[in-house]
């Protein structure tokens, strides 16, 4: 080859190549490092929700596909304004959902995976990051009590892949015929599941998917505490049984949604025994305040369950996406999902840990490295510091629940059980001896009002339940930059929200 063409063929390489030189990527690193870094120093100042409106962000950045590469410069500045108009989940007023700040480690440990890439479908795809997921997937079961020869199972995308995934394996090792060849048309009688009415929407959604059809899940009225009636539920199974359904499944809630409730997992657990259903226990957000001592005792019988969903990226304080799926019997897991003549599949190694795949276990084939950030944040800080943490969240809550019943102006609708506190403001004319110049529709109005005003505001962001029929303020802690002083703001925010709608009705 000529020198012509040696260099027609590096001008190629250059134009076509996506590596960079080590000064293009030290100042793609630096920048990006230094974005990342002062976020993590001033989310606490910025608006926890911007002032923006639809087509806004796209019109500051354009929609053109670009042709070009752009200059880091630009990138840089669009992507201060993507910042600039997202809202700040690490924000301590930030109280909507159940979200909670990221961690630096964590999110570093995002970037080390990424730029890593691996595909974690098996060990033979992911090697180390094989051995992080099994490691990480043993230490969260040990955190909530299985044992650890008991803690086996699988990072998903988030509590609602992981209650799908249950769910799945519940229904194949209770339907009694081989359900993945002949489909459920041949399963027999209809299949039911039992959960409370405070469940999470993401086990009615499974059911859908799985083509048991949402009705199928029965629904326990709750008791006073927004608990599963236990007695209702023993009534409702031995009902179903005697108009000839099938009864699989019961799952309980480790902490609902809407107030934090536990359900008596014992109880529940000794049902699921009695009627021979698998037990399942959603506990995406609450399961991992087991490592809160004084909130211990609800968990009673969480060892007990067949299947436990929880999310790290919730009370774990890591990035979305990271949530868990644990299970006692990995076999019933691969009775589910494994699938035998896919060739490209196929595993050859003879060793037991060589030839592990996920695939076996779970719905996906590609899986990001999940395991990183959790294993990474876990090591960094201790398992100690993030139990203060999760405590801190529990007691903050419990505080602005003395707030909120002590003061004049509004009316506690759940009391605080983990880290969430449902309320509701009602103006003092309310409560005098008219009693009559708001009624409930009006209450709830105001309030509803008083929601969408905090949160556009961007001092503070709540989110809302309705609790027996009443529509409530909820505040969710899961954020370790939250204080005191904090939720005391919070509560003169809502007030100053209530004053500007209402005027001189206050």
């Amino acid at each position: 080859m000529n020198a012509n063409n040696q260099r027609d063929n590096s001008v190629r390489a250059a134009a076509t190549s996506l590596d960079l030189s080590p000064v293009d990527l030290q100042a793609l690193a630096t920048q990006v490092t230094n974005l990342v870094t002062e976020y993590f120093a001033d989310v606490s100042t910025r608006p926890v929700f911007p002032e923006t409106r639809g087509g806004q962000t796209i019109n500051a950045l354009g929609a053109a596909l670009p042709l070009a590469g752009v200059p880091l410069a630009q990138l840089i500045n669009d992507c201060r304004v993507i910042l600039e108009n997202s809202r700040h989940n690490g924000h301590p007023r930030f109280f909507g959902y159940v979200a909670s700040p990221a961690t630096p480690p964590g999110a570093f440990a995002d970037l080390i995976a990424s730029a890593l890439n691996a595909n974690v479908t098996s060990w033979r795809s992911g090697p180390a990051a094989t051995v992080i997921e099994r490691t990480v997937v043993s230490w969260l079961g040990t955190l909530i009590g299985y044992s650890s020869d008991e803690s086996h199972g699988l990072l998903t995308s988030g509590g609602s892949l992981a209650n799908l995934t249950a769910l799945m394996m519940a229904q194949r090792a209770k339907s009694g015929v081989d359900t993945a060849q002949k489909g459920l048309w041949n399963a027999g009688p209809p299949m039911t599941i039992y959960a409370s009415d405070q469940i999470h929407m993401s086990i009615p959604k499974a059911a859908d998917i799985l083509g048991l059809g949402r009705g199928q899940v029965r629904l326990i009225d709750a008791d006073s505490e927004f608990r599963m009636d236990v007695a209702a539920l023993r009534r409702m199974i031995a009902a179903d049984l005697t108009a000839g359904l099938k009864p699989f499944c019961v799952v309980a809630s480790a902490g609902t949604v809407n107030t934090g409730a536990v359900d008596p997992l014992a109880e529940i657990a000794d049902v699921a025994r009695e009627f021979g259903l698998w037990f399942h226990i959603d506990g995406a957000y609450g399961a991992l305040a087991t490592l809160d001592d004084t909130k211990r005792p609800l968990f009673g019988g969480l060892e007990r369950a067949d299947s436990i969903s929880l999310d790290p990226h919730k009370w774990l304080y890591v990035p979305i996406d990271s949530g868990c799926l644990l299970f006692r019997d990995p076999a019933r897991a691969h009775a589910a999902f494994s699938l035998d003549g896919a060739d490209y599949i196929k595993v050859h190694e003879q060793n037991a840990d060589e030839a592990f795949a996920f695939w076996n276990y779970g719905p996906e084939l590609s899986r990001r490295f999940r395991a990183l950030k959790i294993w990474l944040t876990l090591r960094y800080y201790g398992v100690e510091r993030i139990a203060r943490s999760i405590s801190e969240d529990n007691a903050l809550a419990q505080y602005l629940g003395q707030q909120v019943a002590a003061a004049e102006d509004f009316e506690l609708l759940a009391a605080p059980v983990l880290s969430i506190c449902c309320f509701r403001y009602v103006p003092r004319a309310a409560r005098d001896s008219a009693g009559a110049a708001f009624s409930e529709s009006e209450l709830d109005q105001l309030n509803t009002r008083i929601m969408n005003d905090v949160q556009r505001g961007g001092l503070a962001y709540l989110s809302s339940a309705t609790l027996n029929g009443k529509f409530a303020l909820r505040v969710c802690l899961t954020n370790f930059r939250t204080t005191r002083a904090d939720i005391d703001e919070t509560l003169a925010i809502i007030r100053a929200a209530a004053r500007n709608l209402l005027g001189s009705q206050l």
